[in-house]
């Protein structure tokens, strides 16, 4: 008897291992059926984030709900004496989840809290020379992604990011890019992907834009994408993200076979909603 109690336990234990993720998800859509942002979020959201003016109902209802879960499921602390208020919170949290818009819970899987700073912070920073010598010192940083699940900003720039949003440039964009990069458990350029053979794909269009973009800063050549992006390939993922979402016009002119290769990737077009 006692046996067969066991043997039981252990086949419930395999199946809800196996099945977590399902029934995860189905707890959340239990838990989240009812919420909605309410009309100061949504007039809040329409003057502060020009995307979100742009999109299409359907689209904007879909970035509501995953709104939603991120306020619930993310942990938002402020530092260096800024006082966080609700507005804060949910500015951070669409602009996040206009990169995953069109993907399952749970977002941003290995993000659990942010940090976030009234301006650009100093964050130490280690260095070697070539004699191996080690040095300590302080950096200027607007923000930073950190792999065990930590992601701080600069509120100051993240607003610049939102009122400029042709640019190019959207701190939130750039360091949750730099999460879909970091959850392969690597921070390379490439994020997790459909199937293995989208990996080589990625490689050959990836490393040729990444080198061309090299190559016209080194000579001073026309880029859309912002010189930063040829500091490694990390960057050129985060930058490239940007540039994707505020000039995606531009992009597709520039390199249509990388703009293509985003689109796949993002399950979206923000053409159309420019």
């Amino acid at each position: 008897m006692v046996n067969g109690l066991l043997i039981l336990a252990l086949i419930a234990f395999v199946v809800v291992y196996w099945r977590w993720p399902d029934i995860q998800n189905q707890l959340w859509q239990k838990k989240y059926r009812e919420y909605r942002l309410n009309e100061q979020q949504k007039s809040l959201l329409l003057r502060y984030m020009p995307i979100y003016q742009k999109m299409t109902d359907a689209d904007r209802a879909k970035l509501e709900r995953h709104i939603v879960w991120f306020l619930n499921e993310k942990r938002f602390i402020g530092c260096d004496g800024l006082k966080l208020n609700d507005a804060m919170k949910l500015i951070v949290a669409a602009d996040a989840c206009v990169l995953v818009l069109n993907k399952p819970w749970p977002l941003y899987k290995n993000v659990r809290e942010i940090l976030l700073y009234p301006s650009a912070y100093y964050a130490p920073q280690t260095s070697r020379d070539n004699a191996g010598l080690v040095s300590y010192h302080n950096t200027v940083r607007q923000g930073e992604s950190w792999p065990g699940g930590t992601l701080v900003l600069s509120w100051h720039d993240v607003l610049e990011g939102n009122r400029l949003p042709s640019d190019g440039h959207n701190l939130v964009f750039h360091e949750f890019a730099h999460q879909l990069d970091q959850e392969t458990g690597k921070t390379t350029g490439t994020p997790l992907l459909k199937k293995a053979a989208d990996y080589k794909e990625w490689a050959r269009v990836f490393s040729r834009a990444f080198n061309q973009l090299k190559t016209h800063v080194a000579y001073s050549m026309p880029h859309v994408i912002h010189s930063y992006g040829a500091t490694n390939e990390a960057e050129f993922f985060a930058v490239i993200t940007e540039t994707f979402l505020e000039k995606p016009s531009e992009l597709r002119h520039y390199d249509p076979e990388i703009y293509t290769m985003l689109v796949n990737y993002y399950q979206f077009d923000p053409i159309k909603w420019h």
